[in-house]
């Protein structure tokens, strides 16, 4: 999540050296807009940016102290962990209004938003998704969380997840994970990012390094990946490759509908 506001803040900072270059005709109006906003923080706010903070525990009420984190600290963002998505619109709305620097706004909704809120659409786990065979599906599936994260106000979504399940006992990926065999998770894995970016979010490859073959949870302990390189390199990093898959025009071509109807907000 840091590396991500880190390099979001990196690319402002080069943003600067090239107009400084008079290069600046050569920025889109939002890369203009994010450098004009840049140049107006002092150095704590853009330390504070880089700090995205959790909005709540699960079914909890909101972290009042985090109303004190914009006004005093301007916080770069903040993660919604579950409740009932017009309360989260409400709250995002009252948030971003008093942000001097509008917030990042993200969840980690695996199979969508419902993973963390109630009374919307839940889509299947990643392992049953790993059982269809028009991976094209997979895609339309992304553009609908897409459209469902827009509306709530979130521009990030912290999935896919491309750990390959080949540990039996894993305890904390199994269903999460589109299977086994590592060419499935990573194309699979693909559609599901495409289809997502493709319909505006910013999302993540997880879990890094690869967390399908560990024995214990994460969530409460440390697991250790106890395999050489060359294991991690051929297997578990295997889905974190992007050279001639994510880019690969005839991987698009094969894939992802070319005709996929309205998908506008």
């Amino acid at each position: 999540m840091y590396k991500l506001i880190i390099s979001i803040l990196f690319t402002l900072h080069i943003s600067i050296a090239l107009t400084q270059d008079n290069s600046v005709n050569s920025f889109s109006p939002a890369e203009r807009w994010a450098d004009s906003i840049l140049q107006t923080l002092t150095t704590e706010e853009m330390i504070a940016q880089l700090m995205v903070v959790r909005a709540n525990t699960p079914n909890q009420e909101y972290y009042t102290i985090i109303d004190q984190y914009i006004s005093k600290y301007n916080i770069g963002g903040v993660t919604f962990f579950g409740g009932h998505p017009t309360l989260q619109a409400r709250q995002t709305n009252k948030w971003q209004s008093t942000a001097k620097t509008p917030l990042f706004i993200s969840i980690d909704g695996e199979w969508g938003p419902a993973m963390r809120l109630d009374s919307m659409m839940a889509f299947p786990y990643q392992m049953t998704l790993g059982a269809v065979s028009n991976d094209s599906l997979i895609y339309e599936m992304g553009l609908e969380v897409a459209r469902q994260c827009k509306r709530l106000g979130i521009q990030i979504n912290f999935a896919p997840v491309v750990d390959i399940n080949s540990n039996p006992i894993n305890p904390v990926i199994h269903m999460r994970s589109f299977g086994e065999n590592k060419e499935d998770v990573a194309r699979k894995g693909i559609m599901y990012m495409k289809g997502m970016q493709d319909g505006g979010l910013i999302v993540t490859a997880k879990h890094f390094p690869g967390h399908g073959d560990t024995g214990s949870d994460s969530h409460y302990t440390l697991p250790l990946i106890a395999h050489s390189k060359q294991r991690l390199d051929s297997l578990e990093l295997y889905p974190f490759h992007i050279e001639g898959v994510s880019d690969n025009e005839s991987f698009e071509t094969q894939f992802i509908p070319q005709q996929t109807g309205n998908h506008s907000f």
